[in-house]
């Protein structure tokens, strides 16, 4: 390679591929069309496999089941047609005395590039057709023509990289190969922009050796150090960029410094002079678990400081997050200030409000305003069920401060909707609602209210998240998990019923557990029947059951696209007992909270996700009582079969989230995440956490520093994050 200073990506970025001699117009336009466009995207086209050509062995050394190597001359040449068709052409490869037959399906122009007397590297399986060794479709590097004028040998003998081809491109491996070997090469030594004492901490290669090992690897161990190399950069600018975003905001962001400490964790019940959390913890029926407590902690620590609080709450199904949220709230309302719970569903906000409104009935909070100079918590619904006059009386009362807590859904983020103080927002579900639509609501306590100031912001997930995705999803947020459940909970036993045996049983423990004056849920994929797709439809199953299994039993339906008002009320009598079984659809998904359901049954539950299931699971065990889960139905695809067993084996959600994970991958977690060319290409949350740690551990430390000292790695921040980003990050 040149003596040329180091390139910065940037640059490479800025070299479009007609540049390189081997791409013309059409080129050119084949490589824009699968997203390529200059010699950067090139070099981060990464191979997906390698074959390994140094592997050369003797035709009279192969067996069957080798994938080998062989070089040798074509001694015969013959096209026919199938008798389906295909066109077929048959090679014989000879070496020394021994000989090999060659077979190519469907590429017919074979035969022209292999006449008698070409010399080429056949690479590929041996099989056996007729008690003969034979190669089916090989990999052919023609090394001399038959004309004996000699190919190009560097291509032999070799690690070969295999890239992501496209047929619609018309664009070969080997092609994409030839034009990233060219980038590389011209690109010469690449700038580093981690620091040395970074790599030396975590035994990683320079970025130049890195791209090298990865496209042009000299040896098989060459790739895995390089690949690590390139996959901590990916996780790196993740995380340099979430922390940048973290104390941006602890900077510039003016707070409320919340009159609360660990002694308001301690209850206090019937001592009016005691805080709203103290009387609240001392009256309410269950006791903080020892995960509660841990976790009142630091958000207590959050809400005293002037910096606004940035927190996830992870729980698993039952662990108590509400009563955390709960708590968090009445720290504002103590302070003459208002909170807001954001929730997805309008079933959700209905059935927390009755309950938030139980929970805090006793609760009297001071207002200089009232007779007396004090009067009871008020807390609010709005959603998009209340009339227009309720509505607008709704707003005028909160705007004037005489609400001190409103549970809405997405009704919360409209323009009219003003607080005369905002303090704490808890957005429940998180993964329901966007970036944007957490900062809408925020922005409704910095310069929307009479504080004029950052409220402090919890966002809570009953679905549990594997760790390493949680760095990368919510890197910007510090992160709290409940993982103990109330005490007096009994675990739920779940059940895989098949055979007409096992589903006659779970009838039966429904009648059974009716019987005994509890209640059930059944789930249905479909509301309605569609064609081509075998699934229990909700409507036409509560019709069957009512008929045949749970005849006699009160069985009610509920659904999405039912209105409002029946949806309602069909959940009231079932919270209240007037119903026994509930036949449902994922509208119970979350939040749905009835102590008295000790049985649920999922039909088709292949069908369902498994993060989905373990949430439709909690909708019982929210008890002291025994409860069961059954799920129904052969799961056709072997990942469907590995999901149920799993859902069988854990009621860990954790777990099940590490199972999940490994089954989807990471390009469907991260989702939301992956934008523009900042997502992971090479990296792997269930391979690569240790780098993630690294990763994180370097960015942490490398953003105390400010970045001043690094601004080759600033600039290449700039360069993967999307523009808006880089403005609000980088705009300083």
């Amino acid at each position: 390679m040149s003596e040329r200073a180091p390139r910065r990506l940037r640059q490479l970025g800025e070299v479009p591929v007609e540049q390189l001699r081997h791409v013309g117009a059409k080129r050119a336009a084949a490589l824009r069309s699968i997203g390529l466009a200059s010699v950067l995207d090139l070099l981060t086209h990464y191979p997906r496999r390698y074959l390994d050509r140094t592997r050369r062995v003797d035709v009279s050394d192969l067996s069957v089941g080798d994938e080998a190597a062989v070089f040798g001359a074509v001694s015969a040449v013959r096209s026919r047609r199938t008798r389906q068709g295909r066109s077929m052409v048959e090679v014989t490869v000879v070496d020394g005395d021994a000989a090999l037959d060659v077979v190519f399906f469907n590429q017919a122009w074979r035969a022209t590039q292999l006449p008698v007397g070409t010399q080429a590297l056949f690479f590929g399986k041996v099989g056996d057709y007729r008690s003969r060794r034979q190669m089916a479709n090989p990999v052919v590097d023609v090394i001399v023509g038959a004309s004996g004028d000699e190919r190009d040998a560097s291509r032999v003998g070799r690690i070969v990289p295999i890239y992501p081809a496209s047929g619609k491109a018309g664009l070969t491996s080997w092609e994409l190969g030839g034009f990233v070997d060219e980038s590389l090469r011209r690109a010469g030594p690449l700038l580093d922009p981690v620091p040395h004492w970074v790599l030396a901490e975590h035994g990683l290669i320079s970025r130049t050796d890195a791209f090298w090992g990865i496209h042009l690897p000299g040896a098989s161990d060459d790739v895995e150090p390089a690949r690590r190399r390139l996959a901590f950069d990916e996780f790196l600018r993740l995380q340099v960029l979430l922390a940048l975003r973290r104390r941006r905001l602890e900077r510039e962001s003016a707070g409320i410094a919340h009159r609360v400490s660990l002694a308001d964790l301690e209850p206090e019940s019937g001592d009016a002079a005691s805080s709203l959390l103290s009387r609240f913890l001392g009256g309410h029926r269950y006791q903080l678990t020892a995960a509660q407590r841990r976790v009142l902690g630091e958000i207590v620590a959050d809400l005293a400081s002037p910096v606004p609080m940035h927190r996830l709450l992870q729980g698993d199904v039952g662990s108590g997050k509400t009563m955390v949220a709960l708590a968090t709230m009445l720290v504002a309302v103590n302070d003459a200030q208002q909170a807001a719970l954001m929730v997805p569903t309008e079933v959700l906000a209905e059935q927390h409000v009755a309950s938030i409104r139980a929970d805090l009935a006793d609760l009297r909070v001071d207002d200089p305003g009232v007779l007396g100079g004090t009067r009871p918590l008020v807390v609010q619904l709005l959603s998009g069920r209340l009339r227009a006059s309720e509505r607008r009386d709704a707003l005028a009362r909160l705007a004037r401060g005489e609400i001190d807590v409103v549970v809405g859904t997405h009704a919360l983020l409209t323009e009219d909707v003003a607080f005369k103080a905002l303090g704490v927002v808890v957005i429940d579900e998180q993964h329901r609602f966007g970036v944007e639509q957490r900062a809408v609501l925020r922005a409704k306590g910095s310069g929307q209210s009479g504080l004029d100031a950052v409220p402090d912001l919890l966002v809570m997930t009953a679905t549990p998240i594997p760790r390493t995705a949680a760095m990368v999803l919510f890197g910007d947020l510090e992160r709290s998990v409940l993982d103990e459940l109330p005490g007096g909970r009994v675990p739920i036993t779940t059940h895989w019923a098949r055979s007409a045996t096992e589903l006659a049983a779970c009838w039966l423990r429904v009648r059974d557990e009716v019987a005994a004056g509890h209640r059930a849920y059944v789930i249905c994929p479909l509301v309605e029947e569609s064609e081509g797709i075998e699934a229990a439809s909700a409507v036409k199953e509560h019709a069957r059951l009512s008929a045949n299994e749970l005849a006699g039993l009160r069985v009610g339906l509920v659904h999405g696209q039912m209105k409002g008002p029946d949806k309602e009320a069909a959940m009231n009598d079932f919270r209240a007992g007037r119903l026994d079984v509930l036949v449902a659809t994922v509208v119970i998904e979350v939040g749905v909270d009835v102590p008295e359901a000790t049985v649920i049954v999922i039909e088709d539950a292949w069908r369902f996700g498994l993060a989905q299931l373990h949430q439709l699971r909690g909708r019982v065990g929210r008890s002291n009582l025994a409860s069961h889960c059954y799920v129904l139905g052969e799961a056709p695809s072997p990942d469907g079969q590995t999901r149920l067993e799993a859902l069988v084996a854990s009621t860990d959600g954790f777990v099940l989230a590490e199972v999940d994970l490994a089954l989807r991958g990471e390009g469907t977690i991260l989702g939301a995440r992956q934008r523009g060319t900042s997502d992971l290409r090479l990296a792997s949350l269930t391979r690569d956490g240790d780098l993630l740690d690294a990763a994180n551990d370097a960015a942490g430390r490398l953003v105390v520093e400010d970045l001043t000292d690094q601004p080759a790695l600033v600039d290449e921040l700039r360069l993967f994050v999307e523009p808006d980003e880089a403005e609000y990050l980088f705009k300083s």
